[in-house]
């Protein structure tokens, strides 16, 4: 007997066929016996046939199925409000390093569940207010310029150098391109992201960052998280388009004298000023938000280093200035002294939510620390604007008698995590005296940056304040320079009140610690900003930091307590991010006063109260710092500006900021 080896594929794959039909004629009678017939007389296409059948198996319910539930498993993951991971290790399961897929999906959904739902994302449904105000007759009349506020730009990689290749024109701040990019090489990314600390320049490891352009370098950060796109929405309802409506883009990490020197920005956004006159016939109204608040200046100065615009360039120019959430005068400290993100001025929760999940405090100070920009954001006025020891102006009624002010910006007690006894010096002490110490303890190259860009003190002599108007560091300060000589132009200066901000902050000291940035941390350290802003080297030239924290243990929400602190943070008045005297106060009283403002331009002070609903991101009322680009109010008031009718925009308070205003030292 012959044996064949059967091949167990082909007879899985192609069954043997059926016997012949019971007539015995070969032709079939039925629907049976003519399938039959097909497999005896055409067995390829019986073999083609049950491939078919396979292939519609993929959409069968028993492959579909298992699928669906797979998918609807692996988005649940995402989107869930709780970290899934979380629940695995409490049940003893350890993490599985080599499954990245794995870990991308579960960062991505607990960055998802620090966000609003998608459904509740918009604070004002898109295009409602532009659409009621065209058909009250309101039409785009002046071009508009919008400069966002520092972090709200998106940043790209421009780098050429092998070892960034990968990430050539990707998004390295801002949008889904980000989170990949901290998962796969989170050292990379903030080596990237960082500036030369000696020229506040490129870094030298190759990286390449420029700022992304057009409309949607900060309409959203992230995808789903708006900033600017329902301004921009609305502006659109009343027939803006990119004909009259420009964002003005830029690297909020550099300084503003490396933005000209680098970008050419000042001179770029002059000349596009300049060309929506050509083009239109009219002037521009201008809308910043946060720290875009201070371009004007830079603007109108002479001399090729800036916008080289001229004494009268913005009375030529610009019709209506709209500062949206002003920092005039901020106060973000505690992300420089020990990487705290809560008062960065701007940070939105998805870049929080970063820099916060990837990054110890130490890498946060580090990386703010090299942002020549961020400097910007440092304390203005000193005692003079934020009070001293024993009071402050914006101090509730009933301190006078329990030792509580905010005028005791950081106090310290000693903190029993290894915290050695109290250091010489070191108690409650004032903006002046905190500006001073946070500076001593930063790096050399940080220090002379700032001496040589910035500057933070009051000036009250008239000629000197002239003279300020030659001196680029003085320009990001409004209490030094004065506002540009143009009577025809409109400064309205709208803001929200009402949410709990920080103000002031208790802090701890702990034990000394290597520190590679060579921050000098001994009891004796100084910094000599008129000259070369350097401070002492501890013993042996060790470089020893020694660890500073917001002190979370200290808490007191009795009702009886004038000042609300809460794990370290005394509270007070504003939008949720910047302290009420920062937004208000140079538009209540100072730019009120001919020393600071001899062209006598018209100063609108418009305070939004703060009234959110449930949605997350506050809704159609909201005047959080961020959100409030969402809000109805604010849309509408832009909308006027910008369609010539900014007559109907006149001073609103809802706070106490011009009481407090008058109780800070202007003439003094």
């Amino acid at each position: 007997m012959t044996l064949v080896k059967r091949n167990r594929k082909a007879s899985k794959e192609r069954p043997p066929p059926p016997p012949s039909p019971a007539s015995g004629t070969g032709t079939p009678t039925d629907e049976d016996e003519l399938e039959d017939y097909i497999v005896r007389r055409f067995p390829y296409l019986f073999e083609r046939l049950h491939k078919d059948s396979r292939r519609r198996w993929l959409a069968s319910k028993r492959f579909l199925i298992p699928i669906t539930a797979l998918l609807t498993l692996l988005l649940v993951v995402v989107f869930l409000p709780f970290d899934p991971w979380i629940i695995l290790e409490q049940a003893g399961v350890p993490h599985l390093p080599e499954l990245e897929l794995a870990r991308f999906f579960a960062e991505l959904g607990k960055m998802r569940a620090a966000l609003p739902s998608m459904d509740q994302f918009s604070g004002v449904e898109g295009f409602v207010v532009g659409s009621q105000l065209a058909q009250e007759g309101y039409k785009a009349t002046y071009p508009v310029v919008i400069v966002p506020g520092i972090i709200s730009t998106g940043l790209e990689s421009w780098s050429t150098k092998p070892e960034h290749r990968t990430y050539f024109r990707q998004k390295i701040w801002g949008g889904m391109s980000m989170v990949g990019h901290v998962l796969s090489d989170r050292e990379k990314w903030m080596a990237t992201l960082m500036l030369d600390p000696e020229t506040g320049l490129d870094p030298r490891n190759g990286a390449k960052l420029r700022a992304v352009q057009g409309i949607d370098a900060a309409s959203s950060f992230i995808q789903g998280y708006w900033i600017w796109s329902k301004v921009i929405e609305n502006l659109a309802a009343i027939n803006y388009d990119t004909n009259n409506l420009w964002l003005a883009a830029y690297d909020w990490r550099v300084s503003l004298w490396n933005l000209e020197e680098r970008d050419g920005y000042f001179s770029k956004l002059k000349s596009t000023i300049e060309s929506f006159k050509k083009l239109e016939g009219r002037k521009t109204v201008m809308v910043a938000h946060s720290m875009g608040s201070t371009v004007l200046k830079w603007v109108e100065a002479e001399g090729p280093k800036f916008g080289n615009g001229g004494p009268s360039w913005v009375d030529d120019h610009i019709e209506s200035f709209v500062s949206v959430a002003g920092t005039h005068l901020p106060k973000a400290m505690t992300a420089f002294l020990s990487g705290e993100m809560k008062d960065t001025v701007e940070i939105n929760p998805a870049g929080a939510y970063i820099l916060d999940r990837f990054f110890s405090k130490k890498d946060r100070a580090k990386l703010f620390r090299s942002w020549a920009g961020s400097a910007s954001m440092w304390l203005k006025g000193g005692s003079a604007i934020w009070g001293n020891v024993t009071h402050a102006p914006d101090d509730p009624d009933g301190c006078e008698h329990t030792g509580l002010s905010h005028g005791q910006f950081v106090s310290f007690r000693p903190h029993p995590d290894g915290a050695e006894a109290m250091e010489p010096g070191l108690g409650n002490m004032t903006v002046d005296e905190v500006s001073a110490w946070v500076l001593e303890h930063t790096p050399q190259a940080y220090q002379r940056m700032v001496a040589s860009n910035y500057s933070y003190g009051i000036e009250r002599d008239d000629e000197r304040l002239k003279a300020n108007d030659r001196d680029h560091t003085k320009w990001s300060n409004p209490l030094e320079i004065r506002l540009p000589n143009a009577p025809s132009m409109k400064l309205v200066c709208v803001y929200g009140h009402g949410k709990e901000t920080e103000r002031s902050y208790w802090y701890a000291r702990g034990s000394y610690e290597y520190d590679e940035a060579g921050i000098a941390d001994a009891p004796d350290a100084t910094c000599a900003v008129d000259s070369e802003c350097t401070s002492s080297r501890p013993p042996l030239d060790m470089p020893l930091a020694r660890r500073s924290w917001i002190d979370v243990g200290i808490s007191d929400e009795r009702p009886e307590t004038p000042i609300k602190i809460r794990n370290g943070v005394k509270f007070g008045e504003g939008d949720g991010t910047v302290s009420l005297l920062s937004l208000g106060a140079m538009c209540a009283e100072g730019w009120r006063r001919p020393r600071w403002n001899p062209g006598g331009i018209k100063v609108v002070s418009y305070e939004l109260p703060h009234q959110p609903n449930y949605n997350l991101r506050g809704g159609a009322q909201t005047a959080d710092h961020v959100d409030v680009l969402g809000s109805t109010p604010l849309n509408e008031l832009i909308l006027k500006v910008a369609a010539g009718h900014a007559e109907e925009i006149q001073d609103r308070f809802v706070s106490s900021v011009r009481e407090y205003a008058k109780r800070m030292q202007w003439d003094v």
